[in-house]
């Protein structure tokens, strides 16, 4: 799959895309930094970092193919930069735990004793009781003892990213914040040996403690946000039983599996390749593909994936795609590739993000100088408030309003079988009012099925599927599993069955010729008046009348109740396919759709997509076939089923799994509703700063509320974000 991102793709199947996780991430600037510097390496022709998920995707530069070198020299340059970083397969914190959280806690730990033990010591000096200088600088020493040491420790997250950014000759959030607590330190220490006024040991611990609990709880969001990929890694088995050509198994690690194998997998287990069933019959867990709970029948020759559960009984498995090649892998590369993307909103908030580093310090300098010349209170509250100014300003609540939001819609989507493949596809799609269907394999199944078969006589079809068992033709195909449901058994044939190309099936059954195929094949008059609603075969037996067996595209069993649903909301719908017309006006009758066009060639549907854009319509395409992929690529936004040729695959922004239309209900649900939630945390975040620094600068605030203010907001933004997941979506089945 390829997915575009800013004029460049990342090939999600390609060996050279490789995927890092970065520890210290904390603000958009940390992101410029590193893809700045990495950019600048040839060994890259690619690269994207994400802040929420702190996930790395690097594109290598086809002239340099050895992956290991290049993934040491990108480890090598997030070191230099202060970066901590590793490969994503190889991310420690399911076997070792999250390290960063819990120092994250022993930090807040000890910032929350200091606090608790410095407020105590403070008491008799808020109530202003009548106590000597020596008793005051009694305990404002002993405040200092405390203060000092625990801020030395329980600020090492925000001095480290600190120090690491000024290094690099940069700003970032923690810039301000270090420099807030390192000032308030200095100042009471100040106070303290000359004997002087107030001290701020309480608010500068205070500070800390509020700051770490914000950063605990940003942590706990992006382990969150990166827990869905971690869960599809862990869908793959890291063994697989082989079995032997003299019919012995052993086993092996599925990195060494090559195609053609044969793998064993029992009930219970989870099935480690792509591969087609040559041997037994059970029931498959495919939720984790098509987000249906309910497990299908295999049997032979069905597919079958890596990652799905084995259910009922042992299967063995031809190996059709090896591990890096898997659907369940193509799955995780087109997650990873959207969350790697960057969306306008994303783009936007960026930019915004990018000036305040500088604008929060130039902001704090013009409030210190203001305070100072403007009024007579003197340097220490001229600081304070200033200080005020540098922790309310920082861009926490910005730089999470979108990320957060991507996060949870794309999470949201994938427990219901859709992937999103397009960074800006959700925005795009909530954006749309005309839809326009392809026919085959999208509001159909694109599987044929025998339409007169309550017509025919059981010996009629039980002759048929006698020849057409043995075809691969899909109609002969369709005609086998018409049999099979209604318990009609086959026959076997006297001779060898042959097959002639492009015509037919014959065989000898009980001593006469029967045949089975077009109407040259079986001797049919062709002047009879062929239905053309329909694909036909002919049944031809030795010394009786051709009998017709009449096979047509069953529609998906949701087709009609989604397409209402639309109509219902006001989309303008359209089919357009490249079937015979009456066809088409067939199935556009079934579904209640008044404009439809058929016989459509790939350039005849660029032709109308381009008339409805001149329009000014926002077109969703809605397409599976190869004669598709040029419209996908048209529209304005495009969706594919998971059976859609390769090649729309690449060009769509979304795929569904299910074999129900439903799944785009939900994903323009999703969409509108992720749309709301941007720009509801837009709003949030200006109006935090429209409101909290003119307080903070006018002196109304202390470092104290300003913190509270701050990690407050973060909070706010994700849990507004973390409401699309209590938000009800459409199903033809009931609400999910």
């Amino acid at each position: 799959m390829t997915a575009l991102h800013s004029g460049k793709s990342f090939d999600t199947k390609g060996p050279e895309l490789e995927h890092f996780l970065v520890e210290g991430l904390h603000c958009p600037s940390c992101i410029r930094e590193i893809e700045g510097a990495l950019q600048k390496n040839p060994i890259i022709s690619n690269v994207r970092l994400n802040l929420t998920t702190q996930r790395l995707a690097v594109q290598w530069s086809p002239d340099h193919p050895d992956n290991a070198a290049n993934s040491d020299q990108v480890i090598e340059t997030l070191k230099g930069l202060g970066f901590k970083g590793y490969l994503f397969k190889d991310d420690p914190s399911a076997a070792e735990g999250d390290k960063e959280g819990r120092w994250l806690l022993i930090c807040m730990g000890i910032a929350g004793f200091a606090m608790m033990n410095i407020m105590l010591l403070s008491v008799s000096d808020w109530s202003g009781t009548d106590m000597g200088d020596q008793t005051r600088g009694f305990f404002h020493w002993i405040s200092a003892l405390i203060a000092l040491p625990a801020a030395a420790i329980a600020g090492l997250p925000f001095y480290k990213s600190a120090w690491t950014a000024l290094k690099s000759r940069r700003l970032n959030m923690d810039v301000p914040i270090s420099l807030a607590v390192i000032l308030s330190l200095m100042m009471s220490v100040m106070q303290t040996l000359t004997r002087g006024g107030d001290t701020y040991y309480d608010a500068a611990v205070m500070l800390l403690f509020f700051l770490l609990i914000g950063r605990f709880l940003d942590r706990k969001m992006r382990n969150h946000a990166r827990a869905t990929a971690h869960n599809l890694m862990s869908y793959r088995p890291s063994k697989a039983t082989v079995v032997n050509p003299d019919g012995d198994t052993s086993s092996c690690s599925i990195e060494l599996l090559a195609t053609e194998m044969v793998v064993r997998v029992a009930p219970g287990e989870r099935i480690p390749v792509d591969g087609v069933i040559v041997r037994g019959t059970s029931e498959v867990d495919t939720s984790l593909v098509t987000g249906e709970t309910l497990p299908v029948k295999a049997t032979l020759d069905d597919k079958v994936f890596a990652g799905t559960m084995n259910v009922s009984g042992a299967l063995d498995i031809r190996v059709t795609a090896l591990t890096g090649k898997t659907l369940l892998d193509e799955i995780i590369g087109l997650m990873e590739t959207a969350e790697q993307g960057r969306a306008k909103y994303v783009r936007l908030a960026d930019k915004a993000a990018q000036i305040y580093a500088p604008a929060v310090h130039l902001l704090a300098l013009s409030t210190f100088l203001g305070w100072m010349i403007f009024t007579s209170v003197g340097w220490e509250q001229s600081l304070i408030t200033a200080i005020a100014v540098l922790i309310i300003t920082c861009p926490c609540a910005l730089g999470l309003a979108v990320p957060v939001v991507q996060i949870v819609a794309s999470s949201r989507l994938f427990n219901n079988g859709i992937l999103v493949k397009a960074p800006d596809g959700l925005e795009r799609l909530a954006e749309i009012d005309t839809i326009v269907f392809d026919k085959t394999g999208t509001l159909t199944l694109g599987q044929p099925e025998i339409a007169n078969g309550d017509e025919l006589a059981p010996e009629t079809l039980e002759l048929a599927a006698s020849l057409a068992k043995t075809s691969t033709h899909p109609l002969c195909r369709a005609l086998v599993v018409a049999c099979h449901d209604r318990d009609i058994p086959t026959i076997a044939t006297d001779s060898p069955l042959h097959e002639e190309p492009g015509m037919g099936l014959k065989a000898t059954i009980n001593g006469r010729e029967v045949r089975l195929g077009n109407r040259e094949w079986c001797d049919v008059d062709m002047a009879i008046q062929a239905n053309t609603r329909y694909s036909e075969l002919w049944l031809k037996a030795e010394g009786k009348e051709a009998i017709f067996l009449a096979f047509q595209d069953r529609l998906r069993k949701d087709a009609v109740q989604v397409v209402a649903w639309f109509q219902n909301k006001g989309f303008d719908i359209l089919l357009l396919s490249g079937d015979r017309p009456d066809v088409v006006a067939d199935v556009a009758a079934k579904l209640g759709i008044t404009e439809f066009v058929g016989a459509a060639k790939p350039q005849d549907k660029i032709d109308r997509l381009e008339e409805l854009k001149a329009q000014g319509k926002k077109i969703l395409m809605v397409g599976d076939g190869l004669n598709d992929a040029p419209a996908l690529r048209a529209s304005y936004v495009s969706i594919s089923p998971s059976t859609a040729a390769d090649v729309s695959q690449n060009a769509a922004d979304f795929i569904f799994q299910s074999q129900e239309l439903d799944s785009i209900v939900r994903a323009w649900q999703v969409s509108h509703m992720s749309r709301k939630l941007v720009f509801t945390n837009f709003a949030l975040a200006a109006v935090y700063n429209l409101i909290a620094v003119p307080f903070a600068a006018a002196g109304f605030l202390t470092p104290l509320i300003a913190a509270i203010a701050m990690s407050s907001s973060s909070i706010v933004v994700t849990a507004n974000a973390l409401r699309l997941n209590m938000t009800k979506l459409y199903s033809s089945r009931g609400d999910r």
